[in-house]
């Protein structure tokens, strides 16, 4: 039974930071992309940051460069999301996901993504 749990959600200023974490079990990773998805209410889904877990290649949204660092810890099955200089608009429930797809052009899409976890919530207060 795969399961992703993201965690380090919460309530802070703009400007502030955020380190959000996911935990991957009941199965090898090793050939996944892990990516990060936000959804603010009203609006669709959207893509964040992704890490392909074997290699590490990293690909971000416009939105994340710059102020988004993804990572991920073999030992710990876990990959993270570091959110700096954190704005209202970035408010969304964040979600991590697991693709087995290996067609890098096509990280950004949340049709290509197999596992989900239930999300977290991220809220920035101006």
């Amino acid at each position: 039974q795969v399961q992703l749990v993201e965690s380090g959600g919460g309530l802070v200023q703009t400007g502030g930071s955020l380190r959000l974490s996911c935990a991957a079990s009941g199965r090898t990773f090793i050939g996944y992309t892990m990516g990060w998805f936000r959804q603010a209410p009203g609006k669709e889904r959207e893509f964040v940051a992704a890490i392909r877990w074997s290699s590490g290649s990293i690909y971000y949204a416009d939105s994340a460069k710059g102020r988004f660092t993804i990572s991920r810890d073999n030992a710990k099955n876990t990959v993270y999301l570091q959110m700096n200089s954190l704005k209202p608009e970035d408010t969304a429930v964040y979600y991590c996901a697991a693709s087995f797809s290996t067609a890098w052009n096509t990280t950004p899409e949340r049709g290509r993504y197999d596992y989900w976890g239930q999300g977290t919530q991220v809220s920035i207060s101006s």
